[in-house]
């Protein structure tokens, strides 16, 4: 990669970091004045590799995703690629992470650190909705046709934007097989 497309790329990044971050913020002002609804729960269904977002019963939008690499099954310890099942809850959001926005979801919860406790295991952590690497590895097309997390539920960037705006942390996310 030349210095140039390097500097360009840089600085792109970090309008669009801080965008995001300003969005962060004005998200409830947003959804007030748009008339758009926040949401008060997210829900994935993995083998529709879906993620649905409601506010109580309506429907407010539907989000192809990307899981881990080893899909089917609930995560059970750090680095086995799944991504977990249950009940979980957003629990904060990161600007400036590896990925195009983050939200983190609250995985391990009791039952998990226990379960893995008792095989000798480390359940594992930083379980995040989020969008595309900052720095890719491959093309575009590869992250919208494959699953390449390590067990987090990853969106395009366009729609991360919107996960990111339609929701608020400690809500619930649902994740069924």
């Amino acid at each position: 990669m030349d210095k140039r497309f390097s500097r360009i790329w840089a600085k792109t990044l970090w309008m669009c970091l801080s965008l995001a971050t300003a969005m962060g913020w004005m998200s409830d002002a947003w959804a007030a004045n748009s008339g758009a609804s926040l949401a008060d729960r997210v829900v994935v269904h993995k083998a529709e590799h879906r993620l649905y977002l409601y506010s109580g019963d309506h429907l407010l939008g539907v989000y192809k995703v990307a899981l881990g690499l080893s899909p089917v099954g609930h995560k059970e310890r750090e680095r086995d690629f799944k991504t977990p099942e249950g009940r979980y809850f957003l629990s904060r959001r990161n600007s400036r992470s590896d990925y195009f926005l983050s939200i983190q979801v609250s995985y391990p919860n009791k039952q998990d650190e226990l379960r893995a406790r008792k095989n000798g295991w480390a359940p594992g952590g930083s379980i995040m909705i989020h969008g595309y690497p900052n720095s890719p590895h491959h093309p575009s097309g590869y992250y919208e046709s494959n699953d390449w997390t390590d067990g987090c539920i990853a969106l395009s960037n366009a729609d991360m934007v919107e996960v990111w705006m339609r929701t608020q942390d400690n809500i619930p996310i649902d994740i069924y097989p």
